[in-house]
C-alpha cells in the first residue's frame, strides 16, 4: 500500500507563518497606545510634571530618561495599588492648573507649572479632587516614582541609556552587593 503524501511539515510551517504575517493585529480596544496604564492625555500631564521635578539641563532630565515610561510600566505591576491615585491625581493637577491659570498643566509655561506644583506640595492646590485626596501626598508620590524612574536600573523601564548613572559617573552596570575585584593584580598574602 502506497502512502499518500500531503503537505510536508516544512511546507506547512512556511504557509502558516506567511499567513500569520499577513493577518492584521486585532485588539480588544480601538485605541492604539504605547502606554500600558496611562491614557495619552495622562501621560502628557505626567510628562510635564516629571519634566519639572528633574528638568533637563546639561544632562538629560526625567523625561528623556524615561521616568514616565517607568511609572506607566510599574502601575500595571508593583505599583498597581497606586492606579487610583494617579487617575484622580492627574485630573486634580489639571483642575488646579485650570483654576489658577485657565489652562491645562502641560500647556503652561515652566514658571506657572512650578507654581502649580508648589501649591500641590504645600497642600494648598485648588480643585474638587483635593477635597477627598491629599494633593501633598499625591505630589510626594509622583516625586518618589520620578526619582525611582530616573535613578533606578534601566531594566525597570526608566533611566534610559543609564543617563543618571553617567551623570553621577557610576560604572555601568554598577556592581550590586559586591566589592569590585581587580583580578589583574596578584592576591594579597595574609
Amino acid at each position: 500500500m502506497k502512502r499518500q503524501r500531503g503537505l510536508s511539515r516544512r511546507k506547512f510551517i512556511q504557509i502558516a507563518v506567511s499567513a500569520a504575517a499577513t493577518v492584521p493585529v486585532i485588539s480588544c480596544s480601538k485605541a492604539t497606545s504605547s502606554w500600558r496604564f496611562l491614557t495619552a492625555e495622562e501621560a502628557k500631564t505626567l510628562e510635564a510634571i516629571c519634566g519639572q521635578i528633574v528638568p533637563t539641563d546639561r544632562d538629560p532630565g526625567a523625561v528623556p530618561a524615561g521616568a514616565v515610561n517607568f511609572i506607566d510600566r510599574q502601575l500595571v505591576g508593583h505599583l498597581k495599588r497606586h492606579q487610583k491615585a494617579y487617575r484622580e491625581g492627574l485630573v486634580g493637577v489639571d483642575q488646579s492648573s485650570l483654576a489658577l491659570y485657565g489652562r491645562k498643566f502641560r500647556e503652561l509655561l515652566p514658571d506657572k507649572q512650578i507654581a502649580v506644583l508648589q501649591a500641590l506640595e504645600k497642600g494648598e492646590a485648588p480643585g474638587d479632587i483635593w477635597k477627598r485626596r491629599s494633593a501633598k501626598a499625591f505630589f510626594a508620590l509622583v516625586v518618589d516614582h520620578t526619582m525611582q524612574g530616573f535613578y533606578g536600573d534601566p531594566r525597570h523601564g526608566g533611566n534610559r541609556e543609564a543617563v543618571s548613572w553617567k551623570m553621577l559617573e557610576l560604572p555601568y552596570p554598577p556592581v550590586r552587593g559586591q566589592l569590585p575585584y581587580d583580578l589583574t593584580k596578584p592576591a594579597a598574602k595574609s
